[in-house]
């Protein structure tokens, strides 16, 4: 088969095979992650930090096909149409992702980016003939072959192996370098089971380590995690003015998602029709709409766009138990003299909150480890190398710097 090839800064060149995967990644609306941005805002803090869900889902499609390669290798029973479906679902696992990723995901619609995902998936299907049924079966997990599915979405998934090597590559963070070419390598099937092979264990238990590191060190970077909440303030103050009636210009894009409403009802009841108004939206209008609301009338949405544009961030206080309630009194009380703001606008300028990160979880499906003997058992439990599931926390504050 012909293929396409591409050359990736993580990974070298990788191979695109023409067909139904070459005309997904050319059609308009897989076209559109090339202006979204991965990692948001991150890159107020690493300036490198400027890849694309584009680039995200070139390289999880790539590590999909080397996983695909290595278990045939082992025997492992992957139909030339299961490989291609698995391909599919990975590629198409971020197409649902809105204007800088996570951040504005529950602020534009009522709906998460996996459910966009699935939409985008079943028109593209009506489009493409059904080439894409298999692979929604597989990405829903409704497919006999589990370990298909936990290729796509589990605690050893593509998304995460691909994630985790180039936003460490992107960042130059490197303490999220992972062994993904060794964890691939490890990778056998038990009972339609995705499982490691003994002897890959400290890959992955490097692999964890990486993944919390990398959270607390630029996913909830305080820096970052500010900007983040300053940008959906932004959006939440817009929508506010629209809904009173006042006039806030925006490319018609946005303008759509700024007067509507969009829950799971609405989203069922025309997918086409909102998927191309979505489809159209991406990290651009945001940048359109950032330069142009600096100037609006609005003071506290002219001055958080400021803010924003000029790297001015309100200050964000991480503490791993809950602040003291007259501490956070006293902020309030400071912002409402200091900015000369209503009880009701202190939301745009005070935040407090917790965020929470769990490089491995036993509460959900945990990693299978194939010992020597032939016997399987949950990570946890392995003699010698067990990874407890814990849940790290920090409370977090967000409101202005003084000037």
């Amino acid at each position: 088969m012909k293929k396409k090839i591409v050359n990736d800064p993580v990974y070298g060149f990788v191979s695109i095979p023409y067909g139904i995967l070459f005309d997904l990644i050319e059609h308009p609306w897989f076209q559109r992650l090339r202006r979204i941005k991965q990692l948001s805002l991150s890159h107020y803090v690493y300036p490198g930090a400027l890849h694309t869900r584009f680039h995200h889902a070139i390289g999880a499609l790539h590590l999909m096909q080397k996983t695909i390669e290595e278990l045939r290798r082992k025997d492992v029973p992957i139909s030339d149409e299961e490989a291609e479906a698995v391909s599919i679902a990975i590629l198409l696992h971020d197409i649902g992702h809105g204007p800088f990723s996570h951040t504005l995901e529950h602020c534009l619609m009522e709906v998460t980016h996996e459910e966009i995902s699935v939409l985008f998936m079943e028109e593209l299907n009506k489009e493409f003939g059904g080439k894409l049924d298999l692979a929604i079966r597989i990405f829903q997990n409704k497919y006999p072959k589990k370990f298909l599915s936990q290729l796509i979405s589990g605690q050893l998934d593509m998304d995460r192996m691909d994630y985790l090597n180039r936003d460490s590559y992107f960042t130059g963070v490197h303490e999220g370098v992972i062994s993904y070419d060794r964890i691939i390598n490890m990778l056998n099937v038990v009972d339609n089971e995705l499982v490691v092979e003994e002897k890959g264990i400290y890959s992955i238990e490097k692999f964890l380590i990486a993944r919390r590191l990398m959270y607390w060190q630029v996913y909830l970077h305080k820096t970052v995690l500010s900007a983040e909440i300053m940008l959906t303030k932004i959006l939440e103050r817009a929508k506010h003015l629209v809904q009173s009636g006042v006039e806030v210009p925006s490319t018609p894009f946005l303008s759509y998602f700024l007067n509507n409403k969009i829950d799971h009802t609405r989203l069922r009841a025309n997918p086409r029709d909102l998927l191309n108004r979505f489809s159209q939206l991406d990290d651009t209008d945001f940048a359109v709409a950032l330069k142009t609301w600096r100037n609006h009338d609005d003071p506290i949405l002219a001055g958080l766009c400021q803010g924003i544009i000029n790297r001015r961030l309100f200050r964000l206080e991480f503490q791993p138990r809950p602040f003291d309630k007259d501490y956070i009194r006293s902020i309030k009380e400071e912002i409402l003299q200091r900015e000369n703001i209503s009880k009701k606008e202190v939301r745009y300028f005070f935040e407090k909150g917790k965020e929470s990160n769990s490089a491995y979880t036993t509460s959900k499906e945990e990693i299978k480890i194939l010992l020597k003997s032939g016997a399987v058992q949950p990570m946890s439990k392995v003699s010698n190398h067990g990874i407890k599931g814990r849940q790290f926390a920090k409370y977090y504050l967000w409101y202005p710097k003084e000037s």
